[in-house]
């Protein structure tokens, strides 16, 4: 059996101190504030199974059915969100990748539904054309494509398997960001974590599974891992935490090359995880698109101090890319819980503090090093001079105080799309007992977007 844990000698490529970020802030100016809101339920294709025309029924805390619908309040923590499960229907809610069109349209994804394979066996996986009107500040839905498995191209038993569509849902995969190609979408996904290739019609045509080098990358809940019989006996090995997988998926710009981001490290044999000069670091890895193979190429992506996990993320041009960078915080500052080991109703336990956009730079000469970071922006003190924004922020300013921000690109010259995901029904980081919504803004970057 292949080992899967990196060893520090063959595997931990560690990065030179030159190639770390100058930590340097830009500005960002908001211009436009589109919301879609957060109780946005559509309706499940006419030949769906009776299975998926409801959404949420194993979100109880014990995780047993219950088909009552609007019976099992959302909470962020001990704070009841206002949203109540199972759903009549499926929530088109949290968005987890987007890109830009050259219509001016964008694609979107929804992550796998409630957050764990156990809640999310009715939750079905789908990918969103949707268009922003700016000046009316909505988002505008154009089509949603259902994924679908009708080949049996997943290499496990899928929770559709018995049915005639094989629909795919959140306890099959775990689907976090995209990337639409003539032929179709390349999916980045967690549970593997694996690549997913769908068809124009949203067919599943190909899985394909990670590799660093010659190591094999497994999150906890990879299908191939078999617990044994005797609890005696070695449990099976993964190099991944869980939720660890694609979160962020980006395509070079002459199309040849997909360079996935892992979210989590990847754990070392020792247990530690893997660093660049002294920081925790996460992998962005190479396929080749026409052979749909891994290059064996990779790059390090060191966490600065304070962030914990990445978002989203999109190439510029051939060499630079923007990343969202965050930690695990919610809410505002000003009401905090005087104790966080104590959490209340009425205040956030964890504020957000440290949530970034970054420019890197990757290029084939630094493979096998840390991406050089060339500057953020700061997500929670964009300015807003004109008081562009429909909600949040305070005078002169926005803010984006949600735990999971996972959509940016690039929208021409100097100007950037970036939205959050709303983990619906269980976050809430813009009010203390409301779902947050899904908020996209404009964003007015050319001095961020212009540097070297």
């Amino acid at each position: 059996m292949k080992k899967l844990l990196l060893t520090s000698v063959s595997l931990c490529l560690l990065a030179s101190t030159s190639a770390m970020a100058e930590d340097k802030a830009f500005a960002a100016k908001l211009v436009s504030h589109a919301i879609l809101p957060a109780n946005t339920i559509i309706a499940a294709p006419a030949d769906v199974p009776q299975h998926l025309k409801t959404a949420g029924k194993f979100t109880t805390p014990d995780r047993k059915r219950t088909d009552a619908l609007g019976t099992v309040p959302g909470k962020d923590g001990v704070r009841e969100t206002g949203l109540k499960m199972p759903f009549d229907g499926q929530a088109m809610q949290g968005f987890s990748g987007i890109k830009t069109m050259a219509d001016g349209t964008f694609w979107s994804l929804s992550d796998n539904g409630f957050g764990s394979k156990a809640t999310s066996s009715d939750s079905m996986l789908m990918l969103h054309h949707i268009k922003f009107n700016w000046d009316a500040g909505k988002v505008e839905p154009i089509t949603t494509l259902f994924l679908t498995d009708p080949d049996k191209k997943a290499p496990f038993p899928i929770v559709m398997e018995g049915s005639d569509q094989r629909y795919l849902t959140g306890a099959d995969f775990d689907v976090e960001s995209i990337q639409p190609v003539a032929d179709g979408f390349w999916v980045g996904e967690e549970f593997g974590p694996y690549l997913l290739k769908f068809s124009m019609d949203g067919k599943l045509t190909d899985v394909i599974a990670t590799k660093v080098g010659e190591t094999e990358v497994k999150s906890p809940d990879n299908a191939t891992l078999v617990v044994p019989a005797n609890p005696t006996a070695k449990m099976p090995v993964f190099n991944l935490k869980r939720s660890g997988g694609y979160e962020g998926l980006a395509l070079s710009k002459d199309g040849s090359k997909l360079y996935g981001l892992l979210e989590g490290p990847l754990y070392l044999e020792d247990g530690s995880v893997e660093k660049a000069d002294g920081l925790t670091a996460l992998r962005i890895v190479e396929l080749d698109v026409a052979s749909k193979a891994w290059t064996g190429k990779s790059w390090l992506y060191p966490l600065s101090e304070g962030g914990e996990a990445i978002g989203d993320f999109n190439m510029i041009d051939e060499t630079t890319a923007l990343v969202i960078e965050r930690d695990n915080g919610a809410g505002t500052a000003d009401k905090a819980c005087a104790d966080p080991k104590a959490p209340a109703p009425d205040c956030f336990a964890v504020p957000a503090k440290h949530k970034r956009i970054y420019k890197i730079e990757m290029t084939q000469e630094n493979a096998g090093k840390a991406v050089r970071k060339i500057g953020f922006i700061d997500l929670m003190k964009i300015e807003d001079p004109d008081n562009k924004k429909r909600q949040g922020g305070g005078e002169g300013y926005y803010d984006m105080p949600f735990v999971t921000i996972e959509n940016v690109d690039v929208i021409d010259a100097t100007h950037i799309v970036v939205g959050n995901d709303n983990n619906l029904p269980f976050s809430a980081g813009r009010a203390l007992d409301k779902a947050d919504d899904n908020e996209f803004v404009l964003l007015e970057v050319s001095e961020f977007l212009a540097a070297k």
